[in-house]
């Protein structure tokens, strides 16, 4: 009898990507790269919780944008399957179906922003989320070292004391995906800001122009 398939080390990064750029690169290689995972899996979202799904440029082109920033790169995978889904989805939705779809004993990692980690108490079911996968925070530049205690009311003492042993010293990568949006709403220059075939769908495309996203 041949062996399954073999077990994996995945880090889930969620987001709206609007647009993916090279800070959300950058930082997720660096956080798999220091977990020793061997794929990073950028899942846009199709209707965030947190946000208004009118004021987010339509989902097809920021999984398109996602595809063509690393479709040449082997360490990075994109998934459709919030995308696919009607409706709002959640955090622990996606964990649990990459649970049902990776192979048997796969550690599973859920990338946040030190901003999301902060707001953990308030997203749907943390403290399952928290068993479910390991959640690792990437500090992000503006954010201040986050008060723990203020999570004790949604999580257990010791999934804490996981989620402080992975808050990760990542690259201080200040791209903003507003700050993208407006310099392209003005005519300026998005080189360098984001992966060059991703400039080009948005050229081709005519995204941002003329109209209001999400922050």
């Amino acid at each position: 009898m041949s062996d399954g398939p073999a077990a994996r080390g995945v880090l889930l990064f969620g987001g709206s990507f609007d647009p993916i750029h090279h800070g959300h690169l950058i930082v997720s290689r660096a956080a798999a790269e220091e977990l020793g995972l061997d794929q990073v899996v950028l899942i846009p979202a199709a209707n965030p919780p947190h946000k208004d799904a009118a004021l987010l440029t339509p989902a097809e082109h920021r999984l398109a944008m996602c595809r063509l920033a690393v479709d040449d790169d082997p360490q990075f995978e994109v998934s459709a399957w919030e995308t696919a889904r009607a409706g709002p989805n959640y955090s622990l939705h996606t964990v649990r179906h990459f649970q049902e779809t990776l192979p048997a004993g796969s550690r599973i990692h859920w990338l946040l922003g030190m901003d999301s980690l902060l707001e953990l108490a308030s997203w749907h079911r943390p403290a399952e989320l928290a068993s479910a996968c390991t959640l690792v925070t990437a500090v992000r530049p503006g954010c201040e070292a986050p008060d723990l205690e203020r999570l004790r009311e949604a999580l257990s003492p010791k999934q804490i004391g996981v989620i402080e042993e992975h808050i990760l010293e990542t690259p201080l990568i200040d791209i903003r995906a507003t700050a993208i949006r407006a310099r392209v709403r003005g005519g300026r220059s998005i080189r360098h800001l984001v992966p060059e075939r991703v400039r080009g769908y948005i050229a081709e495309h005519r995204l941002f122009v003329g109209k209001r996203t999400a922050d």
